[in-house]
């Protein structure tokens, strides 16, 4: 089995949401006391926060590339950022190290394209709504046309997601708010829903949308687990060979 990589804590509640999704995928591949092998530097969120406020998405790249750096030292045989803003600095982070980073835009961009969605509400961090990286690199890769909510619903997502589930506060009020971006999204066009941020699947379940639901923190860690396993299966043929 290979080694995966982690760059987590941001939040620490979303990387708790990694770790057990890798070790069920790997139990559910082999037996009931299969784990996954995980490497995690988990980050100050505080800090990271500090430089997306700032503007200063150098130094936060700078940050997660040292991070990606110490996990490869380490012995990681990928590594994932753990959170979908901060794929804003992936090619710094790829840029430090010389195994594959395991990227959560691609990795959600193709399952919704063998879906055959083509017009996805993307929910996430202001930052991911507004700076365009990755609805960008979602119509170019992947021929998609991603919807955005209006200024007012973004700022809602952004509290909800910074003040509440970043804390550990999953609110049955700001359930039904995000459910209603939803609905408008849908009025708007969109024939799907991007769960851009690695915490919203705390309070929003994705089969229980009006339109289909993708979870990216799932759909990037079903992709890291297949990547640790096909390790695995190799190693198993050359001991039967």
């Amino acid at each position: 089995m290979k080694r995966i990589g982690l760059i987590g804590g941001m939040s620490w509640e979303s990387t708790a949401v990694y770790y057990r999704l890798l070790n069920e995928a790997v139990r559910g591949a082999g037996g009931p006391l299969d784990s996954a092998d995980i490497l995690l530097h988990s980050l100050n969120f505080a800090d990271v926060v500090a430089q997306q406020k700032a503007g200063r998405w150098d130094l936060a790249g700078a940050m997660l590339a040292d991070s990606a750096a110490r996990l490869e030292r380490a012995g990681a045989d990928c590594v994932l950022i753990c959170t979908n803003t901060m794929h804003l600095v992936s090619a710094a982070v790829a840029g430090a190290v010389s195994i594959p980073l395991i990227d959560i835009i691609a990795e959600t961009g193709a399952a919704l394209r063998a879906a055959r969605a083509r017009r996805p509400l993307l929910l996430a961090t202001r930052y991911t709504m507004e700076h365009g990286f990755y609805a960008d690199r979602l119509e170019a890769a992947c021929g998609l046309r991603p919807l955005v909510p209006d200024a007012g619903d973004r700022e809602t997502v952004h509290r909800v997601i910074f003040e509440e589930l970043c804390a550990g506060r999953v609110l049955d009020a700001s359930r039904r708010e995000l459910m209603a971006i939803v609905e408008r999204g849908v009025a708007a066009g969109a024939d799907s829903v991007i769960l851009g941020c690695t915490e919203i699947v705390l309070s929003l379940d994705p089969d229980a949308l009006p339109v289909p639901g993708f979870d990216s923190t799932a759909i990037h860690a079903a992709a890291a687990a297949r990547f640790a396993l096909a390790g695995r299966d190799q190693l198993r043929e050359r001991m039967v060979a």
